[in-house]
């Protein structure tokens, strides 16, 4: 009896371990809340046409509020933004449009579901912001403060459904089936829907994007290098047409850090617009920014220096049309 009792004891606490070790093992759902707040200062109230930080003298960009819940197979992400910054970057919301910009859509920046039916695939539903572009929305992920004239005018958002695939440890696919660009709750249903693909190689990215009721087409190289332990040299180049503008572009964004707490980088861009778009008229830009960016705990302060120079007068300073712009901005961003 003894010896069946210690066999049975024996069993009983191998098979605890075991379910203790599989409980181990087995990931635990986490959920997360992080954001950045960011505010600036602008010295000239004349800008050019690009997004964000165009405000005269101290000025707010957003407060930008991540929740994310992720699950062993599935997970959701609901980004939220309060603000100028925010406000212009979910200016293509039907509801907001509709309400006279005063929607509670105004603050969604993205909110969408995923599940991962494999370790390499992975289906997204909702509104996720674009795969196109070096630069995105969050000024605490970008090296400039001021964006590009190609992150202005290239999507900023999508709402539809996605596949992420990993086909190997180097090479990866996305393909989507997206609404009209930049709607953020519905599709119109007079607009045809945008197919949009990237292509994934050693950490460069491919991006082709096409679609819609005026028969656009944009195709975008993003990509970087690492030249050293210190620099690193980032790319974009885009090009898009429809049936009524073209435009494309080139940025070098070069990045040297110096130590742990302080990094410089510029941005060389240079960006020709035919048609009516609203950047420039017809005509080309050629703009150059320079960013230093210190660090301190959760807080990054970027002093910057952009000088935009035009192929004609498209500007407006105080005396009238110029072909050429310069501002010193300084930007405090603090990420939680």
């Amino acid at each position: 009896m003894k010896l069946l009792n210690k066999s049975i004891l024996i069993a009983t606490v191998a098979l605890l371990s075991v379910s203790a070790y599989a409980q181990e093992e087995e990931p635990a759902p986490t959920f997360s809340v992080a954001g950045t707040v960011d505010t600036y200062y602008r010295s000239n109230e004349f800008v050019p046409g690009t997004s964000f930080a165009n405000d005269n003298g101290f000025a707010l960009g957003m407060v930008n509020t991540v929740i994310s819940y992720e699950g062993e197979k599935s997970g959701f992400v609901a980004d939220l933004v309060f603000g100028p910054r925010g406000s212009d970057a979910v200016f293509g919301s039907p509801m907001t449009r509709a309400a006279g910009n005063s929607s509670s859509a105004n603050i969604v920046n993205q909110l969408y579901v995923y599940y991962n039916l494999s370790d390499s695939f992975t289906l997204t539903m909702g509104n996720f912001n674009t795969f196109l572009g070096y630069e995105v929305i969050s000024p605490s992920a970008n090296f400039n403060y001021s964006t590009s004239y190609m992150f202005s005018y290239g999507p900023f958002s999508h709402t539809g459904i996605k596949a992420d695939i990993a086909l190997s440890d180097d090479v990866s696919l996305m393909l989507g089936v997206l609404n009209t660009t930049d709607n953020t709750e519905f599709q119109y249903a007079a607009d045809d829907y945008y197919f949009g693909a990237q292509l994934g190689l050693f950490g460069q990215y491919i991006n082709f994007l096409t679609g819609g009721t005026d028969s656009a087409s944009q195709i975008d190289f993003t990509g970087g290098i690492d030249l050293g332990d210190s620099f690193f040299l980032g790319v974009n180049a885009t090009s898009y047409t429809d049936d009524v503008i073209e435009f494309s572009g080139f940025a070098l964004y070069p990045q040297y850090t110096l130590s742990d707490s302080f990094a410089i980088g510029a941005r060389f861009e240079s960006f020709t617009e035919n048609g009516q778009l609203g950047a420039l008229g017809d005509g080309d830009n050629t703009s150059f920014t320079l960013t230093g960016s210190f660090t301190s705990g959760n807080m990054m302060f970027k002093p910057e220096i952009r000088i935009d120079s035009a192929s004609d007068k498209f500007y407006t300073d105080a005396d009238g049309p110029t072909d050429s712009l310069a501002a010193f901005i300084v930007a405090a961003i603090y990420s939680f």
